[in-house]
């Protein structure tokens, strides 16, 4: 497969169930002291074994051949790693080990633009043409309305999945916002949720304009170095010497290292570019749990600042999990115990990672994979919300599946459609068909071309099962409940207009 083959749907696709992998380990437990209310000594050391458990099953039920993981929990920080990194040249995977952190990037694009919100450079409530005084987009109106926290909570509303590659110049982000006006309006600004990586490229761009430099280097001079993340980069050259996670396919049923992989558009680079490791993210994750200080004391932002990054939510809905909104570049999740959780991740092809905060509870996990077969293994932990509950002692809100009599399911009947633009510029659709099934809608998926043309080898069978009005549990193959949630959006008029499937929207035809 060439680097110009990695389509948008492979992009896209979800993971692949793998084979066994080997599993090699190697590990550092720091104790600090015991955080009041959320356990003891052995009670964290027994959940810490416990997650070891759980990953290298995962390992084997799923196919991943490496994975880093670190928690903060009860004033303790646990770091380790599994497996190896590359299954054709073996290499122990441990808490330095390289991965992508994909669009947990993002984040670090919202905290790199608060320090500009402090430094009075930038206002979240204005106009983007404040400062990209060209900016458009396909709805004159929107483009000159939009604000930049719209970009960052999702809410834009226009078509979000656009990763067009513009080269490796430093112009590529400014490049990639200028092709923008090809981008449909979906929905009015800050009134919907949908998952939008073009969004936050916009706001890449904003911090260049800002700060008369590329994007990269504003996030390294503004928050990488001030913070020590020594292993967390943007270029490929930067972790040359490093022990670097390959990226793994799964074919029948065994992780395959695919080159192809790797490559990643510096034009999305707000939206998903980074390189860290497990060590470098679990210090992001404590400053972000912290007072807004960097090693040795220095402020990097206000306490006021990292809560309202987590704070004040746009529209809510689902991504994979039900989420009140998003505060700045933050996924707002609601607990039964009322406890805010604070959550990103990043997909890629071959490289699927978790990011998970309960700052209340003083609580963070990251999750990193070199496989395909990975996002399964963030649904165990992160989706079913094992972690949060064996840590942190939050939950989900409840959702239990409830039959449907075909009268009630038939108004969510039909098809759904939405568009991406792949690495190469070529706009591709993915269609979903809903019918009235037997107490729950079943459906197929199906990538199509920009004619609606079908790619029958990709169809999919889907389901699901309501738990409330317009919200619904994704089924598995076998009709039963899987790790992630999805549900319908409707318009002003009341009728339903959307399904919002992984974050993103699919009109109804």
């Amino acid at each position: 497969m060439s680097a110009q083959s990695v389509s948008r749907r492979t992009v896209l696709s979800g993971a692949v169930a793998g084979a066994a992998a080997l599993t090699l380990s190697s590990c550092s437990t720091k104790a600090s002291p015991l955080a009041a209310g959320i356990g003891t000594p052995n009670d964290l050391g027994a959940g810490f074994e416990e997650l070891d458990a759980k990953i290298e099953a995962g390992m084997k039920a799923y196919g991943i051949p490496g994975v880093a993981a670190a928690v903060w929990a009860g004033g303790r920080e646990h770091v380790k790693g599994y497996g190896i990194t590359n299954v054709d040249h073996p290499t122990p995977v441990d808490g330095d080990t390289i991965f992508k952190i994909g669009s947990t990037t993002k984040t670090f694009t919202g905290t790199t633009m608060m320090r500009l919100v402090e430094q009075g450079k930038v206002d979240l409530d204005a106009s983007v043409r404040r400062y990209l005084p060209d900016f458009a987009v396909s709805d004159p109106a929107v483009g000159a309305a939009v604000t930049v926290r719209q970009l960052l909570n999702h809410t834009s509303g226009w078509m979000g999945e656009d990763l067009q590659d513009f080269g490796r110049g430093d112009d590529a982000i400014a490049r990639y916002v200028a092709s923008m006006t090809r981008l449909p309006q979906l929905t009015a600004p800050g009134t919907v949720f949908a998952y939008n990586n073009a969004g936050l490229v916009v706001a890449g761009r904003i911090i260049e304009v800002v700060t008369g430099t590329t994007y990269e280097a504003a996030v390294q001079n503004l928050f990488l170095d001030p913070l020590q993340l020594s292993s967390t980069h943007y270029f490929t050259d930067e972790i040359v010497g490093l022990n670097v996670a390959a990226s793994h396919a799964i074919v029948d049923g065994k992780p395959v290292v695919e080159t192809d992989y790797w490559a990643f558009p510096r034009s999305a680079n707000p939206t998903g570019g980074l390189l860290s490791n497990a060590r470098d993210q679990l210090r992001y994750a404590r400053f972000h749990l912290g007072d807004g200080s960097a090693p040795g004391g220095s402020r990097l932002l206000s306490p006021q600042a990292l809560l309202a990054m987590r704070s004040t939510p746009g529209a809510g809905g689902t991504l994979m999990v039900e989420l009140t909104g998003m505060g700045v570049t933050w996924m707002l999740r609601p607990s039964v115990e009322n406890v805010t959780v604070v959550q990103h991740g990043g997909t890629w092809p071959g490289q699927m990672s978790g990011f998970l905060m309960a700052p209340e509870r003083d609580f963070a996990m990251t999750v990193l994979t070199n496989s395909d077969g990975g996002s399964k293994l963030i649904a165990d932990l992160f989706g079913d919300d094992w972690a949060l509950r064996r840590f942190a002692g939050i939950g989900n809100l409840p959702a239990e599946p409830q039959r449907r009599s075909a009268a009630d399911l038939q108004p969510f009947a039909g098809r759904y459609t939405t568009e991406g633009i792949g690495l190469d510029g070529i706009v591709e659709q993915t269609i979903i068909e809903f019918q009235a099934g037997d107490g729950q809608l079943d459906g197929t998926t199906v990538s199509a071309d920009a004619s609606g043309h079908p790619v029958e080898e990709s169809r999919t069978r889907i389901g699901l099962a309501f738990y409330r009005r317009d919200y619904g549990l994704n089924l598995g193959a076998d009709d039963k409940p899987v790790h992630s949630r999805s549900n319908f959006v409707r318009g002003p008029d009341g009728a339903i207009a959307w399904f919002r499937s992984r974050g993103r929207l699919y009109r109804r035809q």
